[in-house]
């Protein structure tokens, strides 16, 4: 008799950043599970990021209409949400594992008709779990996804982050500086001055000042990234960079910024998905925090400096500018209180802490 191979769906979708997060879990899973058949529901902006993944047998897009994420709003209408809810019961999963903590990801592994249905007790929604799992504010996103595992008996081994690209991509991104007159030789530092909410990044005049004493004060030559709904904000503060930059603002697609990124010898940039990537290269860089708590949402990384002002109102509700009157430049005074000078100093720390450890 022929025995059927587990089952196994993993809910977790939205965001680059709790994308990339979620890899060691899968990675876990899968080493427990060498035999089932792992699938991963994915909204269809983030799975870009995990290319080549060795641990998931099928990625299933989720796609409703959402403010949130790179949403085409697939699954827009009830009939669309019901034909999705009916080709997941049809698979018949013997076990989802539900990483979202929203009562509507709930819901839907309960339609599912999967027996096991392991996620976070929150919103309520404990009752459509069968093994509920607290979550704890003061643990990060990798270890809160793992302790989900270890509630379902699943051992942990590792917590590492990874990535994955070609040879057509390294080599695509090396075509990218050479048109900018950057050696293969040229070591590069990656800043992303960027942020989805304006007010959680640190000032672009920062991010110009930075540049400029990269290029001229470090061996490092400059390279900025953003999306293309970046570009009109970076062309009014371009000329603030100076001749010395890399402009790829707007010119790059997430698998380019990744091959970019494992390239780099350093990376600084704001709390965002491009900054957990950034992580999972496993290149120095430096993070900067204000509004949010990085204890749960910082860079998951042997090779990171944080740097951070606590203020009496941190981490904020995120409500600006309910709790703190704005700069002049719109900015919440725990980012403001950030320089430039200490962010130099500790991206030439850490890069050289880099190179002292692979000695």
């Amino acid at each position: 008799m022929k025995l059927t191979a587990k089952k196994i769906l993993v809910m977790r979708y939205r965001f680059i950043g709790d994308t990339v997060l979620t890899v060691p879990f899968l990675r876990n899973l899968r080493r427990a599970e060498p035999k089932a058949f792992i699938a991963w529901m994915v909204a269809p902006g983030s799975m870009d990021v995990v290319q080549g993944i060795p641990y998931v047998d099928e990625m299933i897009i989720w796609d409703p209409v959402t403010i949130h994420a790179d949403s085409k709003g697939t699954h827009r209408g009830i009939s669309a949400k019901c034909s999705f809810i009916r080709d997941l019961r049809r698979r018949r999963f013997d076990k989802v594992y539900v990483l979202k903590r929203s009562l509507s990801s709930a819901v839907i592994a309960w339609l599912s008709g999967a027996p096991k249905r392991i996620g976070f007790d929150t919103e309520g929604r404990g009752v459509l779990l069968t093994t509920r799992v607290p979550y704890r504010r003061d643990r990060h996103e990798v270890e809160s996804f793992l302790d989900v595992l270890k509630a379902d008996g699943v051992p942990v081994e590792d917590d590492f982050l990874e990535l994955w690209t070609s040879p057509g991509e390294a080599e695509r991104a090396e075509r990218l500086l050479a048109a900018a007159g950057v050696a293969p030789s040229t070591p590069t530092a990656l800043l992303h001055p960027f942020s989805a909410v304006t007010q959680r990044g640190w000032p672009l005049e920062n991010f110009a000042e930075l540049a400029n004493r990269i290029s001229k004060e470090t061996k490092f030559r400059p390279v900025v990234v953003g999306g293309r709904g970046d570009i009109e904000t970076f062309t009014s503060v371009r000329h603030l960079f100076g001749e010395g930059i890399v402009d790829l603002v707007g010119k790059c697609d997430l698998r380019d910024t990744i091959a970019l990124l494992k390239r780099s010898a350093l990376f600084v940039g704001n709390d965002s998905g491009i900054m957990h990537l950034a992580a999972a290269a496993g290149i120095p860089l430096v993070a900067l925090f204000g509004p949010q708590s990085p204890d749960r949402f910082g860079p998951w990384s042997d090779h990171a400096k944080i740097i951070s002002r606590r203020m009496a109102c941190s981490p904020c509700r995120q409500k600006f500018f309910t709790e703190c009157a704005p700069s002049p430049r719109m900015k919440p005074a725990c980012m403001e209180a950030i320089s430039v000078d200490e962010v130099f100093q500790e991206s030439i720390n850490i890069s050289a802490l880099a190179v002292k450890q692979k000695l």
